[in-house]
């Protein structure tokens, strides 16, 4: 017997969204980023109206909080970027990277951090990841290739988690991970920490308490998600340079039986208590 998430089989519709708070003006060319329970929207294009001869361009920050649902003005210090439409935006954990864009009049090249307060790569000179002369670039060239993977290299230096696999499965960090998130909501309340670490540990204190026959059919995702993710992790702080863990020993024979699985519709009943059992002893190193 197959688990199926009912989601899967639903044919998807539109529905017009009307919701309250500070909404955006008008606009094109402005990006909207996923980051854990907030969409970000920044920049964009829109016009002056009919008596203006000239085009406006954003640079303002607007997020919409999928717990209230409501949209709200996103207070920011430090000189913002300047005005622009057409750039990208990319979340990193609980960091944003915004980089090009164009101003009506310039195409961008320039690259930004907005990250939370306090947060150490705000602290950091922008020269100060990059080698500092051509014989610094050659040792860094050298490091890079006795650890294996450019890929550690960037996790090194930005200090953050890599989110890819050679098994081909997409890992997700916990702040994009929306079911994950939605489960720590309904777990905690609406209270929400700046990075997200109480929501995190408040799921995974949740799974190991829970008994394999109270797993309900909606969290088998996220589980199954965050197992791989807890594998990955292991993995590379081990000094796994290919980023296989169904390779590496330190996790024993048995821990990776679940980690090329895509979808929990693949796993079946007799599965869950093996999983649970698999993550617990993950999640309590």
């Amino acid at each position: 017997m197959f688990l199926l998430c009912k989601e899967e089989n639903e044919t998807p519709g539109w529905t017009l969204l009307k919701l309250p708070g500070q909404a955006p003006s008008p606009r094109c060319g402005h990006t909207v980023t996923s980051g854990g329970h907030y969409l970000l929207l920044f920049g964009g294009h829109g016009t002056g109206g009919w008596l203006s001869r000239y085009d406006i361009y954003y640079n303002d920050c607007i997020v919409l909080d999928r717990v209230s649902a409501q949209w709200r003005r996103l207070p920011t210090s430090g000189d913002p970027p300047p005005a622009r439409a057409y750039h990208s935006m990319t979340c990193v954990g609980s960091r944003y990277l915004l980089f090009g864009g164009f101003d009506g009049k310039s195409t961008y090249g320039d690259l930004w951090w907005l990250v939370p307060e306090g947060d150490p790569i705000a602290k950091r000179s922008p020269l100060e990841a990059l080698p500092q002369n051509k014989d610094d670039s050659v040792h860094s060239r050298k490091e890079s290739q006795s650890e294996g993977s450019a890929i550690l290299e960037l996790q090194k230096r930005l200090e953050i988690s890599a989110s890819v696999s050679s098994s081909g499965l997409q890992i997700v960090d916990e702040l994009e991970d929306r079911e994950f998130l939605e489960l720590a909501s309904g777990l905690i309340g609406d209270e929400v920490s700046n990075n997200g670490q109480k929501e995190i540990q408040a799921v995974r204190d949740h799974w190991r308490k829970t008994a394999p026959s109270s797993v309900k059919l909606k969290e088998l995702g996220p589980l199954l998600r965050d197992y791989q993710r807890l594998i990955t992790r292991h993995y590379l702080a081990n000094g796994g340079a290919d980023l296989n863990p169904t390779e590496s020993r330190f996790l024993g024979k048995d821990s990776h039986r679940f980690y090329h699985i895509k979808s929990a519709s693949k796993l079946r009943m007799d599965d869950i208590p093996k999983l649970l059992e698999e993550y617990k002893q993950l999640s309590s190193d």
